[in-house]
């Protein structure tokens, strides 16, 4: 049975046991579809409302991107646990001869890069969940820009919380060029989405002070 396909009672009880997944990886991929799930349905409030009829076709593209994003991020989630499971299984090979060491090494490093790539994956769905919420934002129906204002909270946690998952697999990869090409994405993009989620959450205090 998939992770996702669990109810959230049952996915919070496995999380919480001593278990060594779902973990951080998987959370954040299920936190970034529920930020989409927000970003869906506070697009569904405001398509068909003629008072923002001028801002129709680009809301119901957004709903579409975010309606694929948190497909994706789902299948993300069990994704994250997987590749878990390929690092673990690289480690316990066999490493009694000079052989079987360099065969491990290959498959350990093989299995790190998979492992960084999926909350790579993660990251960079949830930073678009937080850039289609930094959009809607402005031109969404307010009555429900509290809902607007959690979807880039969570895109944001998604987003962060995926990045460390990266730089825990990128610590033990031994190829340069691999670790480098995974944090400079990073350094570039964590102080932005920090800056974009600020400005969604202003834009939300605004809607509704109105």
């Amino acid at each position: 049975m998939a992770y996702v396909d669990m109810s959230v009672r049952e996915y919070s009880d496995i999380t919480a046991a001593r278990e060594a997944v779902p973990g951080g990886g998987s959370v954040s991929a299920v936190a970034g579809a529920l930020g989409a799930a927000l970003t869906t349905m506070f697009g569904g409030f405001t398509s068909g409302n003629p008072k923002y009829a001028e801002h129709e076709g680009r809301i119901k593209e957004a709903i579409a991107e975010s309606e694929a994003l948190r497909h994706q991020l789902l299948e993300l989630a069990d994704q994250d646990v997987e590749v878990y499971s390929e690092v673990t299984l690289a480690y316990k090979m066999p490493r009694a001869t000079a052989e079987d060491k360099a065969v491990r090494q290959r498959a350990i490093q093989e299995a790190l890069t998979h492992a960084a790539a999926v909350p790579m994956a993660i990251a960079k769905a949830a930073h678009r969940v937080l850039a289609l919420a930094a959009e809607l934002v402005a031109i969404g129906n307010p009555n429900l820009a509290s809902d607007i204002g959690v979807a880039a909270l969570l895109a944001e946690a998604a987003l962060r919380g995926a990045a460390l998952n990266v730089e825990i697999n990128s610590a033990a990869i031994k190829d340069p060029a691999t670790v480098e090409g995974l944090r400079s994405y990073l350094a570039d993009t964590l102080p932005e989405a920090r800056s974009t989620c600020e400005d969604v959450i202003s834009g939300v205090m605004a809607r509704i002070r109105d």
